[in-house]
């Protein structure tokens, strides 16, 4: 089922219709490391969190990545591949490769610096002869589907919150639903100048939402995903958000991660609300990362 109005969301969503049955957090996460890192003047095109003026350290954010797959290794076991220098943005392989259990799905990139990750061979026989996933190849679809960036999915109950922007139109949303196996999708247009739902919204194992408000279109759609998780939500400022604060993950029941610039954006009543819900914060700096307009939670690619 596929909703695009609130109220339909709400009618829809319901624990005696959509349970938790399945894991809230992946088994495994992979991460492709920097490779001679640099900014993609292209993906620049529509994503206004990169920092253009910026000249970014290759040595730094390698270090910085080192550091994330190291840190999150705690929570669950992590792979790390190598970085290819003709893909700039290969770092944040969310985007492009994503897992549903016993499946590989191959996202539809909307700029062609973005469509060569999709073509790695390497990550494509991982998933297909070593775990014996079965690929979903999306890459060559007329459609825009961004992945895991454009919808953010609630695991447990198999909910997916689908934003379209110029990374993912109502045809590659569908193509998502059906490849994913989602029971629900609510599909939403993100606010003008916004690229990824992920830089707005944040579920953490199925139980709280991040939400920030400014980045919806429909101020009625951020409300209704904060009531459907019965208002366990941390609402965001324009600010927070600014600083990566929506843009991050949990990786097993009881830690929240997020890059140390949004873990510091947060205030302390923010931070007491989501201890209170039973999340406990995890950080990594990732500041040269972050000129290139992805944080934390655009670094991992989650193995369900």
């Amino acid at each position: 089922m596929i909703v695009t109005e609130p109220a339909a969301f709400l009618a829809a969503f319901d624990d005696e219709r959509f349970p938790p049955r399945m894991p809230a957090t992946a088994r495994a996460a992979f991460l492709v490391a920097p490779a001679d890192f640099s900014l993609a003047a292209e993906s620049a095109r529509d994503n206004r969190y990169m920092d253009m003026a910026a000249r970014p350290d290759p040595l730094r954010a390698l270090a910085e990545h080192a550091t994330l797959a190291r840190r999150i290794g705690a929570d669950l076991p992590t792979v790390c591949f190598p970085g290819d220098p003709d893909c700039p943005d290969g770092l944040f392989p969310n985007n492009v490769f994503a897992t549903a259990p016993g499946r590989l799905i191959v996202g539809r990139m909307r700029h062609a610096v973005r469509r060569r990750e999709a073509e790695r061979g390497d990550i494509r026989a991982f998933f297909a002869d070593t775990l014996g996933y079965r690929t979903i190849d999306l890459s060559h679809e007329a459609f825009v589907a961004e992945l895991t960036g454009s919808l953010v999915i609630d695991r447990a109950r198999g909910i997916g919150y689908c934003g379209l922007s110029e990374r993912c139109d109502a045809d590659g949303a569908r193509a998502m639903h059906e490849a994913f196996g989602l029971r629900l999708t609510f599909c939403f247009a993100l606010a003008a100048g916004e690229y990824h739902t992920n830089v707005v919204l944040a579920l953490l194992g199925g139980r709280t939402a991040m939400l920030a408000p400014d980045g919806f279109a429909d101020p009625a759609v951020p409300a209704a995903i904060a009531r459907a998780y019965g208002d366990r939500a941390v609402w965001l400022t324009p600010g927070q958000k600014r600083a990566y604060a929506g843009n991050a993950i949990s990786l097993g029941a009881e830690r929240v991660w997020i890059s140390a610039r949004g873990a510091d954006a947060l205030s302390p009543d923010q931070h007491a609300a989501l201890q209170r819900w039973g999340w406990t914060i995890g950080s990594v700096d990732l500041e040269t990362i972050e000129t290139a307009g992805g944080s934390l939670r655009c670094c991992v690619a989650e193995i369900y």
